[in-house]
């Protein structure tokens, strides 16, 4: 069974260079094009692609919102970020708007053909450059981050690296001798300050800011 893959990007050659390069593969068929991220929307609900592969800087509505439209519409259908934008910035956003790959336009035909394979079984496909940008950015403190952490509290510091360590509320509550209702307080606080919203959300923000290490 072919993969069936929708094509959007702007450029009308890249995108039929892409998809005559798609051609030669074996289980990939391209059976739709867009020249922007609305009719890519409007072709996805027509053609139903198994992958849809988005520039991000197309017009009406970019690849970002595309994305996220896409995958509200359709959470089964997988899509893959193809741009030459490689800032933090927008591999972020594609990601949280739900992308399954990202991959840089100057990437190889392999890797291409990979990726569409990959997130076509469910897996998520980052090229080696991209991958590498994810990480840094989790090792690397930002200076919003780390203004944000600064706000909080002494007690609240206390509090919230006892969370990236693991510990429970109860566990919390009797080492630092406070009520679990204060120590809720305090969590819902941190969880404000910081635009967090979960504990694994407390021990990412953690670890990109190096409070914690991992042993």
């Amino acid at each position: 069974m072919r993969i069936k893959v929708l094509i959007a990007d702007d450029h009308q050659l890249f995108r039929e260079g892409l998809a005559t390069l798609l051609f030669s593969a074996e289980n990939i068929e391209v059976i739709a094009q867009a020249k922007d991220g609305s009719e890519a929307i409007e072709k996805v609900k027509h053609f139903k692609p198994d992958v849809v592969l988005l520039d991000i800087a197309m017009p009406i509505i970019n690849g970002i919102e595309a994305t996220k439209k896409i995958k509200a519409l359709f959470p089964e259908i997988k899509t893959i970020t193809v741009s030459m934008h490689s800032d933090k910035q927008y591999v972020k956003g594609a990601l949280e708007a739900g992308a399954d790959g990202y991959l840089l336009k100057n990437c190889t035909y392999r890797q291409l053909t990979d990726a569409i394979q990959s997130v076509y079984e469910g897996k998520k496909y980052l090229s080696q450059d991209i991958t590498e940008l994810v990480i840094s950015g989790y090792l690397t403190p930002s200076a919003t981050d780390t203004n944000e952490y600064s706000t909080l509290s002494e007690r609240e510091k206390d509090i919230f690296l006892l969370f990236a360590e693991g510990k429970s509320t109860k566990e919390i509550s009797d080492k630092l001798f406070i009520s679990v209702k204060t120590v809720n307080t305090h969590k819902q606080n941190i969880l404000d300050k910081l635009g967090l919203k979960s504990n694994a959300d407390i021990v990412k923000y953690a670890l990109k800011n190096g409070l914690i290490r991992l042993e």
